[in-house]
């Protein structure tokens, strides 16, 4: 059952554009030598949106930093325990992310106003794919611990 996912094609947009980017701008300082300015600050804004969604696609696969050698000594009862904690300690650091983001937002439309350097785009604008795409982090957070419960349930 292959799905259309949201996360996946967001992931492979921004990846070929930021690719796609940094060869126009190899090819025009060789052939025009010149560089366009503009394209190093979309590249590090989709970087950061990229990294937020591989987030959540690393952790719904379960490919988030963990202690596995200490996590398989624990006894059935500790490792649901151990799992909803780290599911519970994730979310919490990922709300706290979104909240300062939030707040950051919040200090750019009304105090700030800054604009980038090159496109002259509101920051605020940039800060923005933080908060909306940890949604998938959410997600991947969820689906992993789901998975993770579900398969110790079974083995009881």
């Amino acid at each position: 059952m292959n799905r259309i996912r949201v996360d996946h094609w967001l992931a492979a947009l921004f990846l070929f554009v930021m690719a796609s980017i940094a060869f126009l701008n190899v090819v025009s300082r060789y052939v025009v030598h010149f560089s366009f300015a503009a394209t190093e600050e979309i590249t590090i804004n989709l970087f950061v949106w990229l990294t937020v969604i591989g987030s959540g696609l690393a952790f719904e696969r379960g490919g988030q930093l963990g202690m596995v050698t200490l996590y398989n000594v624990f006894p059935r009862k500790m490792k649901k325990t151990v799992t909803l904690l780290n599911a519970a300690m994730n979310t919490i650091l990922f709300v706290l992310v979104d909240i300062y983001m939030i707040q950051a937002i919040y200090q750019e439309i009304t105090l700030f106003q800054a604009t980038s350097p090159a496109l002259a785009v509101p920051i605020w604008i940039y800060y923005l794919g933080v908060p909306i795409f940890s949604l998938f982090v959410f997600k991947g957070i969820y689906k992993h611990c789901s998975a993770k419960l579900k398969l110790l349930r079974e083995g009881e």
